[in-house]
């Protein structure tokens, strides 16, 4: 089995806090991230959002940047949580002379080319932050950030960015064009996506309520998360111990609509199907799904009715948008971290806010987090805008070395 994928380092970056202990407390903890909105100019400040807590200078200092530096705070979450999965994999003293940075992102630098917008048009006095705009210009910057690679690119493909960026990292190293990838994504909250989102009216005026009868839409958040992957290979010739496996992926495209959902579930049902199918595993071997579970009426019911549909017994299942927000493209590496921490250190994360069942569905997600509970293998669904849906799922390690 030398050609399973190893998840070897992780960090993250959310509002639940700024590495992967502080995340793990508050998750516990059942404590949200979730408040108001500060950091940006809006006219929506009664709306709850998961800000990460730290000012654009504050994260400069964090992470050795020059305070003159005319940097994107995407860009900046990006290099805090990469740098953290760095570390904890070893991935400086590997040796490797082919590594990839696969980032997933939609809003790049957009909040500052948002804040300078007019004086674009008007003068001249702004001009260098139009190269921050493009979402491809990010990863750029966090990669030279890191160091040099031999392959980089951006994935944007909504709220399932993220876990594609882990798709195709999985896949060149399978294909041998990698000795280790970086994978996942970063984002943070912008006018143009929480007026996008609110325009749509999905934007809840309460902290979401994820598979709830009552929900009334998401709570946006912002944050970064990445992986280090490498093949099994690789781990056993430079003796580093992996976190867990990557054993399964599918993806998906409905086309049903622009933004919605179909309502039968198809390309959801379609995405676990592959993810289960690579796995060699069957839906009851699933010890629990961390759901895309954004707390509008159309996911919720669509996804319910799709894992419904393909789970005879639905295991544990929980949204943790209720801790950080809908970290968007972000969402898949965010909520993958979550989740290999919770089957690492065996607990199951809650489905905060969650009141009432909603009648369609035959299960009910995680009311409060769940201690001293193992698991082997987890589900994360991320489902994007066009029906891109994408399933990964995760497994501990068996054979330890």
């Amino acid at each position: 089995m030398a050609d399973r994928i190893c998840i070897t380092g992780m960090g993250i970056v959310s509002a639940l806090g700024e590495n992967k202990y502080e995340t793990e407390d508050k998750l516990l903890k059942e404590k949200s991230g979730i408040g108001r909105l500060v950091y940006l100019n809006s006219i929506h400040k009664e709306i709850p959002v998961g800000m990460v807590k730290i000012p654009d200078q504050k994260l400069k200092s964090k992470v050795g940047v020059d305070q003159n530096t005319i940097i994107a705070r995407t860009t900046l979450l990006g290099i805090l949580a990469s740098r953290e999965a760095i570390i904890q994999a070893k991935l400086l003293g590997a040796g490797y002379k082919k590594i990839g940075f696969i980032s997933g992102t939609t809003v790049g630098g957009m909040e500052k080319s948002e804040q300078y917008y007019l004086d674009f048009l008007r003068n001249n006095k702004h001009n260098e932050y139009i190269s921050l705009h493009d979402c491809g210009a990010c990863t750029e910057e966090i990669a030279k950030h890191l160091g040099n690679f031999e392959f980089c690119t951006t994935i944007s493909t909504a709220c399932s960015s993220a876990a594609n960026a882990i798709i195709l990292g999985a896949n060149m190293l399978k294909a041998g064009l990698l000795d280790a990838v970086i994978v996942g994504g970063s984002e943070c909250i912008t006018k143009f996506h929480l007026n996008g989102f609110n325009t749509l009216m999905i934007l809840d005026k309460e902290p979401c309520k994820p598979f709830d009868a009552n929900r009334s839409g998401i709570t946006l958040g912002e944050g970064a998360a990445y992986l280090v992957m490498e093949t099994e290979a690789n781990c056993v010739q430079r003796q580093i111990k992996p976190l867990c496996t990557l054993s399964g992926y599918g993806n998906a495209c409905d086309a049903y609509h622009q933004t919605a959902s179909s309502p039968d579930g198809k390309g959801a049902i379609l995405s676990m199907q592959k993810a289960l199918e690579m796995s060699g595993l069957q839906p009851s071997d699933i010890g629990y799904i961390n759901a895309h579970g954004t707390g509008t009426q159309n996911n919720d019911l669509s996804e319910g009715v799709a894992i419904s549909t393909l789970f005879e017994k639905v295991p544990p299942i929980s949204s943790t948008k209720g801790f950080t927000g809908h970290t968007t493209s972000a969402a898949g590496a965010v909520e993958t971290v979550i989740s290999i921490l919770a089957m690492t250190h065996n607990f199951l994360p809650a489905n905060l806010n969650y009141t009432e069942k909603m009648e369609e569905l035959n299960f009910e997600p995680i009311r409060n987090s769940v201690k001293n509970y193992s698991f082997d293998h987890f589900m994360k669904n991320s489902f994007g805008f066009g029906g891109n849906n994408t399933s990964l799922i995760f497994s501990k390690i068996k054979n330890n070395h």
